[in-house]
Formats: C-alpha cells, sequence, structure tokens
C-alpha cells in the first residue's frame, strides 16, 4: 500500500499568505516571490517585509511554476503567457454572454 502525504494552504482574506509562505507553498525561495512581482506575474504593495498575497497571487504564483518547469519558461515569457491566457478567458466569456458559440470558432 502506498502512502501519500498532503498538505493544504489556506488563502483568504481573512488570511493571506506573506512571501515566505507564499514561496514555500510554489516550493520556491523568497527570492523568487520578488522576481514574480518585478516582472508584474503578481501584486504587492509596501515593503516586501510586509508584502501579504491573496489566492489570485497563489494562483498565478503556481501556474509561472508549472510554465518553468514543463516548458522552461523564463518569468518574462511566463508573465505573458498568463496575462494573454486570462485575456483570451475574459473575451471568450463575453462572447458566450452575447450568444456566440465559442467552440465554432
Amino acid at each position: 500500500m502506498k502512502t501519500v502525504a498532503v498538505t493544504a494552504t489556506l488563502v483568504g482574506s481573512e488570511k493571506p499568505l506573506d512571501a515566505g509562505e507564499l514561496a514555500r507553498a510554489c516550493g520556491a525561495e523568497e527570492a523568487w516571490v520578488l522576481q514574480l512581482v518585478k516582472v508584474g506575474i503578481i501584486e504587492a504593495s509596501g515593503r516586501p517585509a510586509d508584502w501579504r498575497f491573496d489566492s489570485g497571487a497563489l494562483q498565478r504564483a503556481l501556474a509561472a511554476r508549472s510554465l518553468q518547469r514543463d516548458f522552461d519558461a523564463s518569468l518574462d515569457a511566463a508573465a505573458l503567457i498568463l496575462d494573454m491566457s486570462n485575456e483570451i478567458r475574459r473575451l471568450k466569456t463575453k462572447l458566450r454572454v452575447l450568444g456566440v458559440d465559442v467552440n465554432a470558432i
């Protein structure tokens, strides 16, 4: 019988992550989180010691990590891919609202 250990990170408006927690959740170093902010993948305000990140930032950070791991993408490329993917989703949603079958396009 195989044993699998699972960990979970609870993130919400009441419990945002700090930079260290975000890095650990992504299997990365805090310096990597700083780079994510620098290239615009996630947003932060204030001093790095005071940064807090919500679930959206965690999702984008995990997606960026996957792009790096799976496709050897740079963080600049990952930022562009994530932005384009979000824009495509937004436009498809608009088309659906207008009654267009996006699968037929």
